[in-house]
């Protein structure tokens, strides 16, 4: 087939697509090995000296610089008052399915999350407050939360924290893009021979 047969802009629209895409598919690809050594550094933080908690976002580093450098290290610090009390779903350290107990209580750095322990039920536990000693993992409107350990309020220990189990989807998302580049080049050429064929039937 001869260039000069394909059509300019039809060809230029594809030819600018499938490139997007490409750099879209390669961009995945670097973000896919950020999240690796992210991942690996969490898995470290544990063997790390404590941090504060909560953060202070009064800083030159960005909220998300903050969080990537606290997560999954040690922290303590003394719940003065108890805000407020909510049960979510988690899992017991032996891997049974019921509630993870959280309050949100007033410490010497502001508000914070804490997540007490685990229970099979929803009942709120009897806590009043007091020193919290765990890891920080992530949610919360703060971003975090600290996962009290040993556990408090009676209460049984949740699941550990695992950094691997936090999603790296980029990858994937770089296959798909690398195989929507590859589709939109496989039915331009079948439409292009499509078109070629059209033509020599009517010249014929």
């Amino acid at each position: 087939m001869n260039l000069r047969q394909l059509p300019v802009i039809p060809t230029i629209v594809v030819v600018v697509a499938v490139a997007i895409m490409v750099a879209l598919g390669i961009w995945q690809l670097g973000r896919s090995e950020e999240k690796a050594e992210l991942i690996a550094r969490y898995e470290a933080a544990s063997e790390l000296e404590p941090v504060p908690f909560p953060w202070s976002w009064e800083s030159e580093y960005t909220q998300q610089q903050i969080r990537d450098q606290g997560l999954f290290r040690r922290s303590a610090f003394e719940c003065t008052e108890v805000l407020s009390r909510e049960a979510i779903a988690g899992r017991s350290e032996n891997g049974r399915s019921g509630f993870a107990q959280i309050v949100r209580c007033m410490t010497g750095r502001g508000p914070a999350d804490v997540k007490l322990g685990w229970s099979n039920r929803p009942d709120f536990p009897d806590y009043d407050g007091g020193v919290v000693v765990g890891i920080i993992t992530p949610g919360g409107a703060d971003g975090g939360r600290l996962q009290a350990d040993p556990p408090l309020a009676g209460l049984q220990p949740l699941a550990k924290p695992d950094p691997s189990d936090l999603p790296n989807n980029h990858l994937a998302y770089a296959g798909q893009w690398f195989f929507f580049a590859l589709t939109a080049l496989v039915i331009y050429w079948f439409a292009i021979q499509s078109r070629l064929k059209a033509r020599k039937e009517e010249e014929g």
